[in-house]
């Protein structure tokens, strides 16, 4: 039997993301093109993070739609929490199934300087950096190495 690719989603997941994605009517005046599937765009998405091609050249031919439908539908998801609720979801099954092991728990943290002149909402002054523009980002994982929590303030 062929090994999935990284990217496919298994019917088992897909299952536990579509709840979470926003639903989209279809307008009945000028109902414009026809969306891209959900499953499929995601599928993009994971292509693109898994093989770190740029958005644009998003191959037409395996069926994701454009780099730029898969880029806005992330944009879309992110704005609407999909992935912070993805994340708990995964992680109560992970802690009813007493898969987590908080035997060795590691907390890394990085600060980032932001440069000067772009403005960005996530950037503002760090508490330890005497008020000059930047973020500081912080992951807590279990012992397996899995992210349990993802700060970046």
């Amino acid at each position: 039997m062929a090994r999935p690719r990284p990217w496919e989603v298994s019917d088992e997941l897909w299952a536990l993301i579509e709840p979470l994605l926003p639903r989209h009517e279809r307008r009945f005046r000028y109902p414009g093109r026809r969306r891209i599937d959900d499953r499929k765009t995601l599928q993009g998405i994971l292509f693109v993070l898994y093989t770190g091609i740029q958005w644009e050249f998003l191959p037409q031919e395996l069926g994701f739609g454009s780099g730029s439908t898969c880029w806005r539908r992330l944009a879309e998801w992110q704005q609407a929490g999909v992935w912070e609720q993805l994340q708990r979801v995964l992680l109560d099954r992970l802690r009813a199934a007493d898969q987590l092991d908080f035997s060795r728990a590691v907390v890394d943290s990085s600060q980032i300087q932001a440069k000067r002149g772009r403005g960005c909402p996530k950037v503002g002054p760090s508490p330890v950096d005497r008020g000059r523009p930047g973020s500081k980002h912080h992951v807590i994982t279990d012992a397996c190495g899995r992210a349990c929590q993802v700060v970046c303030v």
